[in-house]
């Protein structure tokens, strides 16, 4: 969802008539949407994902780089699927970059 979002909008899904939103985090995601109208983006996942394939991801951070959208990724070995806040796990302090990148972006 937050990557239909960061392409359509909220008010597409029948939210209010509000912007794009500033930045999109998508975290373990293996949808494979984008468009150089793309809000900037943060991607985050773990190799060993058993459930989200991570060529499909790096596909579309490669896709959404070659639209001239501005996106961060961070790619971890072992922190599996769903790994949250990262606490315990190699991602861990993951949010804290995100929201480095998200702050760049306000800028």
């Amino acid at each position: 969802m937050a990557g239909n979002i960061a392409l359509d909008g909220v008010s597409a899904y029948g939210g209010d008539s509000l912007p794009k939103p500033v930045t999109a985090v998508i975290a373990y995601t293996g949808q494979s949407s984008y468009s150089s109208d793309f809000s900037p983006a943060y991607f985050t996942v773990a190799a060993n994902d058993r459930i989200v394939n991570i060529n499909t991801v790096e596909r579309r951070v490669e896709n959404l780089r070659n639209a001239g959208v501005e996106v961060e990724y961070k790619r971890f070995e072992k922190a599996g699927h769903g790994f949250g806040l990262g606490t315990g796990t190699e991602a861990e302090g993951w949010v804290d970059l995100a929201i480095q990148f998200w702050k760049r972006q306000m800028n």
